[in-house]
Formats: structure tokens, sequence, C-alpha cells
């Protein structure tokens, strides 16, 4: 299992590698990560005063918060795009099938549906043993899975 501050730094330093493998736990321990950032910034935004609750006015310092957010918001949006192919990769499916879930999300209804599938994937264990697309991460010494070309 990979532990919260690895998982961070492979997030970071695997920036934009769409190559090989990302087991569950570094997966969800990004998830964690990217939600306890943005939890932060949003309660730094209401405790300093950025954002009046009574009329949900936005102060000068609101802005900045939200700036932040939306730059940060930026920055990720690549390394979890890789991350997530990295997963697709981990059970032995092809990378454009997330290209099929963002353009799924776009129709009404459907994007439900595609969302659950985001959730289900990234819960499926990954293939025992090297698969087409690297070494099982989990275990890279590990016999062969059907591998297919």
């Amino acid at each position: 299992m990979v532990s919260f501050p690895d998982a961070v730094k492979m997030f970071f330093a695997r920036y934009v590698d769409f190559q090989g493998r990302s087991r569950r736990s570094e997966y969800w321990w990004v998830a964690l990560f990217n939600l306890i950032v943005i939890g932060v910034l949003v309660i730094l935004l209401m405790a300093l005063g950025g954002l009046n609750p009574d009329t949900g006015e936005m102060g000068p310092l609101g802005f900045v918060f939200i700036g932040i957010m939306i730059l940060y918001g930026l920055a990720i949006v690549i390394p979890s795009i890789a991350l997530f192919v990295r997963r697709l990769h981990d059970i032995n499916q092809t990378g454009w099938i997330y290209l099929g879930l963002v353009i799924a999300g776009f129709i009404p209804l459907i994007n439900f549906v595609a969302s659950i599938a985001q959730i289900v994937i990234a819960c499926i264990p990954g293939t025992a043993g090297p698969n087409k697309y690297g070494p099982d991460p989990k275990n890279p010494g590990a016999g062969s899975a059907d591998i297919f070309a």
C-alpha cells in the first residue's frame, strides 16, 4: 500500500506521465489530499472574512482565495487525468476510456452513470502480475497475467 505522503509525491512527480500503472491507494490518497487542500482553502475563506455568510457578499480576501482555488484546480487537471489513465492501465484497460467518460459527462442523465463508472473503475483491484501496461506496482516480481497485444 502506498502511504499518503508517497502518493502525493508520486502525483506531482509523475505530473504528465501517462505510462505505467497506479494502485488504488495512490489514487484515493491523492483524492483525499485534493479534498483536504480545497477544504482548508474554503475554511480559510470563511474564517478570515472573505465571504460574508449573511449577505453572500465576497470581500477582497475572498477573491484571493477563490483565485488560489482556481489556480490549484488548473494545476492538478493534467496530473489528475494522468493518474486516472494509469489507474485504467492497472486494470488492463486503455486510457482512451477516460475520454469516453469525459464526453459522456456532458450528456444529461448519462453524466450520472459516467460519474458512477469513474468511482467503480477507481475501486477495481489492479491486474495481478504484469499486464500490457507494465509490471504490477503492488508486487513487481509477481508472475504474469494474461497479456493481450
